[in-house]
């Protein structure tokens, strides 16, 4: 059974985002599982379906999936941090992507099904989740057009100002995917920029 206490952190984390009343979140806390994946590992593998939310409560992990037999980095994730396939989540199809752990992570999965059946009874964590789902949409749509209207070195240098965290706790060749450049290129990028 999961700790009360190695959960305040998360719930104070939505708290911030919606208010809950103290029932709503004891029954956001019934629903949280904690899920332990060694570094390196896969939380979810390409090709299976998505049921279950996932927040990091410590540690990193990253969404990726294949092009061309090259790993392609989509998304990070930190602690509070969403991950989720959504696409998968959504449409009940399997994903081609895969959520792995950057470092020795602890997630917090929500079963969504379980989730969604709270909503009519307590519209606060509907609003909760509808707006942590549109923080991730305008979070997803601002990298698009990052990626559609930016040099990579203003790329590199946006990620930078953002995530400054993010350049000693990522491999570079992870960083690079997830810029859309090669490894070579962002070295000659970080090397102008020193």
């Amino acid at each position: 059974m999961i700790q009360p206490a190695e959960l305040v952190s998360f719930l104070s984390f939505l708290q911030k985002i919606q208010p809950l009343t103290p029932s709503a979140l004891e029954a956001i806390y019934s629903l949280c599982s904690l899920i332990a994946v060694r570094k390196n590992q896969n939380l979810q593998e390409i090709g299976m379906r998505c049921k279950t939310i996932y927040f990091v409560k410590e540690g990193l992990a990253r969404i990726f999936y294949l092009k061309g037999g090259n790993e392609v980095t989509e998304y990070f994730a930190f602690e509070n941090d969403l991950i989720i396939r959504a696409e998968s989540l959504f449409t009940g199809k399997p994903s081609l992507k895969a959520i792995q752990a950057l470092e020795d992570t602890v997630f917090i999965g929500i079963p969504a099904d379980q989730l969604f059946s709270l909503f009519d009874t307590f519209p606060q964590i509907e609003r909760l989740f509808r707006k942590i789902i549109e923080q991730a949409y305008v979070h997803t749509v601002n990298r698009m057009e990052t990626i559609q209207f930016h040099s990579a070195e203003e790329r590199y240098a946006q990620l930078v100002e953002e995530k400054p965290n993010l350049i000693q706790r990522i491999p570079l060749k992870y960083i690079a995917s997830y810029l859309g450049i090669t490894q070579v290129s962002l070295s000659r990028i970080r090397a102008s920029i020193r």
